[in-house]
């Protein structure tokens, strides 16, 4: 905000000229830098595709209704590995993560100076890696199948799960712990009676949510042949058969949906 005066009057202005400069030089540096990106991405992209992607579009819609209801039958013990792929994904992560998060958090790391700089690389490298890419590298090292996909799971998940965690396990009241050593309880008493019934309801908000994502991810990860109603989708894509692409597509719609109705239910029931 600045004052300026025009004969001897005093006028507000909102910013000085030096402020206003500043932001018109970063909206210039910003254009630069998103017309020279653009330049890139046109270079790279075939346009007579992208103008014909409308009627290639309208095309492959066509095609694909209706769906082929009698595919149905085909579809049911791939939607079950799905759900198992996200379900066992889940809680192994959780198994794993919870140690994870004690060793990172400050208020209950063994060693700040080594153990949880680990804690913390743990969490960056699952977190940094998407599972489609950790699923991809699995597939290659055990073979492609159900079990890849539920270790991509799992591995994405550690990360998640063990950074929410620990940052709960941060926020917990101290007064409670502070009361519950103060009887001479042992270390592990007081993580059991002092720690863990304060991070309960974080706990299970993580696992609920992290199902709802894993369940979403498990859908796809078949198309790098890690099982699940993904590998059926590829599949199809690869036949063209498109009214079972859309059937597929309906059903990981509607799983994904009920799973978002689920997962809302319980948050709302733990919260």
């Amino acid at each position: 905000m600045a004052i300026s005066t025009i004969d001897g009057q005093k006028v507000w202005q909102r910013r000085d000229r030096n402020t206003q400069l500043k932001i018109w030089a970063l909206w210039m540096v910003g254009t630069a830098v998103f017309m020279w990106c653009w330049q890139q991405i046109s270079a790279a992209t075939t346009w007579p595709f992208f103008w014909d992607a409308p009627r290639i579009a309208a095309d492959i819609g066509g095609r694909a209704v209706p769906p082929r209801w009698s595919y149905m039958d085909k579809l049911w013990e791939p939607l079950w590995d799905t759900l198992n792929i996200a379900t066992l994904g889940t809680v192994m992560a959780l198994m794993m993560a919870v140690p994870v998060a004690f060793m990172a958090a400050r208020n209950t790391t063994p060693s700040a100076l080594f153990v949880r700089p680990v804690a913390l690389l743990i969490i960056v490298s699952s977190r940094s890696i998407n599972s489609l890419i950790w699923a991809l590298l699995l597939v290659k090292i055990l073979g492609p199948g159900v079990f890849a996909g539920l270790i991509a799971i799992s591995i994405r998940s550690i990360g998640f799960c063990a950074k929410l965690l620990y940052e709960a396990i941060e926020e917990i009241d101290e007064t409670q712990v502070e009361a519950i050593t103060a009887t001479g309880a042992s270390r592990w008493q007081v993580m059991a009676y002092g720690i863990l019934p304060q991070i309960m309801p974080a706990f299970a908000g993580i696992a609920v949510f992290r199902w709802d994502i894993n369940l979403r991810e498990s859908t796809v990860l078949g198309l790098v042949g890690a099982g699940g109603i993904g590998l059926q989708l590829k599949g199809s894509l690869d036949t063209l058969a498109w009214p079972q692409v859309s059937l597929i597509l309906l059903v990981i719609l509607l799983a994904v949906v009920v799973s978002e109705w689920v997962s809302a239910k319980v948050r709302g029931a733990i919260i």
